[in-house]
């Protein structure tokens, strides 16, 4: 019933479709002018532009669809969102995807190695707001259940480095489960790609710092998807400079708005999972979905074009 109110409440009408083509039409026009006056082009830059249409195409259609999204968003939540200056430390930077599945490797042996598909999957065009394009293993690859899986790769974590779980004992099934919108994600991608090893286009928490989880949630747009724990664990062994010693005083640390945790048995979900570091070392804790933190931001996913939802 949900799903159908939603779907009722989607749908616009012929009048508002003929605006927005009307919008968006003026707005071109527009920016055509403003680019042929502000943009300083010579004869063999134009010649290049010219030679790019198909990228110049692909990167404006993205534009249309992320701003579309963003100036169209709910004001649901809206007060659970604050400035934030916090930013990914000085070291960080997304590895070469073939780089990546190998580290993956050498934490889960049995995972099945198929490089040239990996990498032909990374050659895609990266959608609007990703950092890059990561590996991350179907969790059926690693253990029985999510949260058995989980435990592995916080574990795995606590080999290469100092690691503080602040749940422990509180991560099965009782207490901590994957987000619906997460679970539908992960179904299409692993439909969409054969092999142990699933890539996806992702962002580390910049995309939503300073924005509670729900809120993040509420404002990501078509096809982006929050990450769960899993993930984020898993980016964070193949990305460890991700969270470190600070080399800058403002670094962003990690809500994963995939997954959702309660704090007693039996009580409602009202808390996420988060990753940051403090005090030399990396933590692992919970807070509520409806707190704003500058400090804070949700990694999140994005599902290719071709994948229907």
């Amino acid at each position: 019933m949900i799903m159908m109110i939603a779907s009722i409440k989607s749908k616009i009408t012929k009048k508002q479709r003929e605006q927005y083509r009307r919008f968006v039409r003026d707005a071109t026009s527009k920016g055509i002018k403003l680019a042929l006056e502000k943009v300083p082009l010579d004869r063999a830059g134009f010649q290049l532009l010219l030679g790019r249409d198909e990228e110049f195409n692909a990167a404006i259609v993205a534009l249309i669809v992320e701003k579309t999204s963003e100036f169209s968003l709910s004001s649901q939540f809206a007060k659970e969102e604050i400035r934030s200056g916090y930013a990914y430390p000085q070291g960080y930077r997304v590895k070469q995807i073939d780089e990546q599945a190998e580290l993956l490797r050498k934490f889960f042996p049995d995972l099945g190695a198929n490089s040239e598909l990996i990498q032909s999957l990374a050659e895609r065009p990266l959608p609007a707001g990703a950092d890059g394009w990561f590996a991350i293993p179907r969790w059926e690859k690693i253990a029985a259940t999510y949260d058995e899986a989980l435990l592995k790769v916080l574990l795995c974590i606590a080999v290469t480095r100092k690691f503080c779980d602040h749940r422990e004992g509180k991560l099965d099934g009782r207490y901590l489960r994957q987000t619906y919108q997460a679970i539908a994600a992960w179904k299409k991608l692993g439909e969409e790609q054969n092999g142990d090893i699933l890539v996806v286009a992702a962002q580390f928490g910049i995309r939503h710092r300073g924005r509670s989880v729900r809120r993040a949630r509420r404002v990501m747009i078509a096809r982006e998807f929050g990450l769960g724990a899993f993930a984020v664990g898993c980016m964070l062994l193949t990305h460890p400079e991700r969270e470190q010693e600070q080399e800058q005083r403002e670094q962003l640390h990690i809500d994963c708005a995939g997954d959702e945790f309660r704090p007693d048995e039996g009580g409602p979900f009202v808390n996420a999972p988060s990753f940051r570091f403090r005090d030399d070392e990396l933590r692992f804790h919970t807070s509520e979905v409806d707190s704003a933190s500058e400090v804070y931001g949700s990694a999140s996913g994005f599902l290719p074009e071709q994948i229907k939802l």
